[in-house]
């Protein structure tokens, strides 16, 4: 999807309680409609879990948040997705989105480079002007991973292990200083202990980011997550999975609470 205008810079940190909203939002590729009529309020410095069936438009929507759908040729959308007010689709540089929405895949994905040069790419490629070994130590600090690479700093990423190169990428993601990090189900290829280490980060980092994860583990959403919004999807006649929003709430009343019926049986694992 191709945005030609004049671009304008993303606002800054803002004084206001909602970071990404969506309004009737529906995501199409091609002429599949994959998401729609998603409406929902992004809080700030909370953490906000995305759970639901496979194919029902989780990833779909946070690779909105950031653009990343905008690779995709047949990508588009109609609705609006808002950022401090800000329509993300309305002249508005994706590069710009990026650096205040950051990302980390489901995978880990260290670049083939040095623990330093992992964190100090960022920088470098936005042009962000810093002291590159400060912004190394914090954003490895902030990640939980400074006393474990601190004296092999120049060591390849790909060395590390699973958890290790995770939280490698969530430094990578948080070096830019972004307001959101967007985590696609960051815990899905970890052990169990890495899984615990990853989730004790995350409540760490919302008290300075708002997260956003989308999660298969209904368990990992109920022990981590302020808010959830729970998707479900509805099969079209040729077959495809068309996604749609059920339910977003705090994550007590979701799980405990839910309002509506679907949601009960999704979290009670009567369907998934």
């Amino acid at each position: 999807m191709e945005h030609t205008a004049q671009h304008t810079d993303v606002p800054a940190l803002r004084d206001t309680e909602t970071v990404i909203a969506t309004e009737q939002l529906n995501v199409y590729y091609g002429d599949f409609l994959a998401l729609r009529n998603v409406n929902m309020a992004i809080p700030e410095r909370k953490v906000t879990a995305l759970i639901g069936p496979s194919g029902c438009g989780k990833s779909t929507l946070i690779r909105c948040f950031n653009r990343l759908n905008d690779l995709i040729d047949s990508f588009h959308l109609d609705g609006r997705v808002t950022y401090y007010g800000q329509d993300l689709y309305q002249d508005v540089d994706a590069v710009q989105v990026r650096r205040r929405i950051g990302m980390v895949f489901q995978q880990p994905n260290p670049f083939p480079k040095s623990i330093y040069d992992n964190i100090a790419f960022g920088a470098r490629a936005t042009g962000l002007t810093t002291d590159l070994d400060e912004l190394v130590e914090r954003s490895l600090k902030r990640s939980a991973l400074w006393e474990e690479v601190k004296d092999k700093l120049k060591t390849n990423g790909l060395s590390l292990s699973g958890g290790q190169q995770q939280r490698l990428c969530i430094a990578r993601a948080i070096s830019t200083e972004p307001d959101v990090v967007l985590m696609d189900e960051p815990c899905s290829s970890l052990d169990p202990l890495s899984t615990l280490k990853i989730e004790s980060l995350i409540r760490e980092l919302a008290e300075e980011y708002t997260i956003i994860i989308v999660t298969h583990n209904m368990q990992q959403a109920a022990r981590m997550a302020d808010y959830t919004a729970f998707f479900n999807a509805e099969a079209t006649e040729d077959g495809k999975r068309s996604g749609y929003l059920v339910e977003f709430a705090p994550t007590r009343k979701i799980f405990d609470q839910p309002a509506q019926e679907a949601t009960r049986n999704y979290v009670n694992g009567q369907f998934g």
